[in-house]
């Protein structure tokens, strides 16, 4: 069992906290959102998945919105994509029809990492608090992808873990792997990053080589 000091789990959740609030906000310029929506995405976006992971803990007030660090590293995120809005603002009126094509594609990284890392750190806090191993998984999982899916709704989208590229699986494994090490008393921080690393690489791995899971046939029956 990891009990000591749990700075590598802080650590992680300000990777993913800072991620997946910068993805929120430019899938909010994507969306043509005003600053305020864009700034509702980043929060919702970076936040989402640690507040629902707390809650499912027990763990409250959730620390995204009684930690100051989890609020000051969503603010500069927010910031950070504030300061590139004007820029790509006024690109797409120079270019009323480009599909700003590259932002999709940094979400999509930018949701790999905090995807790995939230999977990580909502498995690792389960584990540091005693929970049975199927709920460790299952923590890890829902932290992972919580903050994108309250994201892609709010957009109008449907959300990028009920679509058939390859999202939730590494989460479940990267939360699986940490429980698995937790029981063998193996888990340090090379098996955490390791772990990261893995995920990413997963996650990575698909969005380049279109990884899906596989789909039920089609009958030829419509709803």
């Amino acid at each position: 069992m990891l009990t000591g000091p749990d700075h590598l789990r802080v650590a992680l959740d300000v990777i993913g906290i800072f991620a997946f609030a910068v993805s929120g906000g430019l899938v909010g310029v994507r969306a043509r959102l005003d600053l305020f929506g864009v700034a509702v995405l980043a929060w919702t976006t970076g936040l989402g998945g640690g507040v629902v992971r707390d809650v499912f803990l027990g763990d409250v007030p959730p620390v995204g919105i009684s930690d100051p660090l989890s609020v000051v590293t969503v603010l500069v995120a927010g910031l950070v994509v504030v300061a590139v809005y004007p820029w790509l603002a006024g690109l797409r009126r120079r270019n009323p029809g480009l599909p700003l094509r590259g932002i999709g594609s940094a979400v999509r990284h930018l949701d790999a990492v905090g995807l790995a890392v939230f999977a990580v750190s909502g498995s690792l806090k389960a584990v540091q608090l005693g929970a049975p191993p199927l709920a460790c998984v299952f923590v890890g999982g829902i932290t992972a992808v919580g903050g994108g899916a309250i994201r892609d709704v709010l957009v109008g989208q449907i959300p990028e873990v009920l679509r058939r590229e390859v999202y939730a699986v590494p989460a479940v494994l990267g939360a699986a792997i940490i429980v698995v090490a937790d029981r063998l008393d193996v888990l340090g921080a090379a098996v955490i990053w390791g772990t990261v690393v893995l995920v990413v690489a997963i996650r990575v791995a698909a969005i380049h080589l279109n990884l899906n899971i596989p789909t039920p046939p089609d009958q030829g029956v419509r709803p």
